[in-house]
């Protein structure tokens, strides 16, 4: 928990913000705390958001949201701030008044505990949080035209980072669309097109299937995905669109990482994949870059 603590407190620290400590120290041993009480593993501690809109993350595997409670207890003397802090924030309660937004994300792997730290606590206001369901779908695109993408000879491990990067770029650019949209008027418009994309492309058996075989010692498969019109209408402007995302990331200092040449390399098929095979064209197979032209490699 010190740890935790110190490590959060001197990340503040080095983006200039000092004023921010308390804050973050506090919803740290909160946040953690709760997660090691009342979660399962694996448990992890993130700073993201932006160098002037830093944001804590928790994560942790378990997929039950978190709930702001409130103890009941007289009105405190309105002019005793610290007596209002001890009667009034507990728990979550406290994180939400030292924060100016705070939230949850459940996930296909469990949830992400977030909030934005302020200088001073916040004594009154609405203190409810933003809480989402943003497990994969597993169903939905059947209310449009569907078709199946074969990928043939795909990289595991390479889609297991691509499912982990695009989720979380797509969580950060809708949270900073959500509370600073002001500020960041391309992430609302990212988000939304992210969001049209994965809602009608059915991830969540092939995400369980990949991790199978990487736990099995597979390095590479064949497999089909489900993909709904809408996103294969879009998938020849992804890569654009990701490329964009990578550089709004390194314009507004995004505390979370633009891809790796690796994984532009991985998207390009893959999305590349979708739009030919949507046109009609058969499926061809991931080659390394630099590989052999037969794509043959030992799994």
């Amino acid at each position: 928990m010190q740890q935790a603590r110190r490590w959060a407190a001197s990340v503040c620290r080095e983006l200039d913000r000092e004023d921010l400590v308390d804050a973050c120290e506090l919803g740290v041993s909160e946040l953690v705390t709760n997660a090691l009480l009342h979660a399962e593993p694996p448990i992890a501690l993130a700073v993201r958001g932006t160098r002037a809109h830093p944001r804590i993350e928790v994560f942790d595997g378990s997929r039950t949201p978190p709930v702001l409670t409130m103890p009941d207890a007289p009105e405190p003397d309105e002019d005793d701030e610290l007596g209002f802090l001890m009667t009034v924030g507990r728990g979550l309660g406290l994180v939400a008044m030292n924060s100016s937004s705070w939230g949850a994300d459940i996930t296909a792997e469990g949830k992400v505990v977030w909030f934005e730290p302020v200088p001073e606590p916040r004594l009154d206001g609405d203190l409810e949080g933003q809480v989402f369901d943003v497990t994969m779908t597993t169903g939905e695109i059947e209310r449009v035209p569907t078709f199946q993408v074969r990928l043939h000879h795909m990289p595991l491990a390479q889609y297991r980072d691509f499912r982990r990067h695009y989720s979380d770029l797509r969580r950060e650019v809708r949270l900073l669309s959500l509370a600073h949209e002001d500020h960041y008027p391309l992430a609302r418009d990212l988000s939304r097109r992210f969001d049209l994309f994965d809602e009608h492309v059915d991830n969540a058996s092939l995400v369980d299937t990949v991790a199978s075989q990487l736990a099995a010692g597979r390095q590479f498969g064949d497999h089909q995905v489900t993909v709904g019109k809408p996103a294969a209408d879009l998938s020849h402007q992804m890569q654009d669109l990701l490329d964009l995302a990578d550089a709004f990331c390194r314009s507004q200092r995004l505390l979370s990482l633009a891809r790796s040449d690796e994984q532009r390399e991985f998207q390009r098929w893959l999305l590349g994949e979708i739009s030919s095979q949507a046109s009609g064209s058969t499926a061809a197979p991931w080659r390394e870059p630099g590989g052999d032209s037969n794509g043959a490699h030992a799994s």
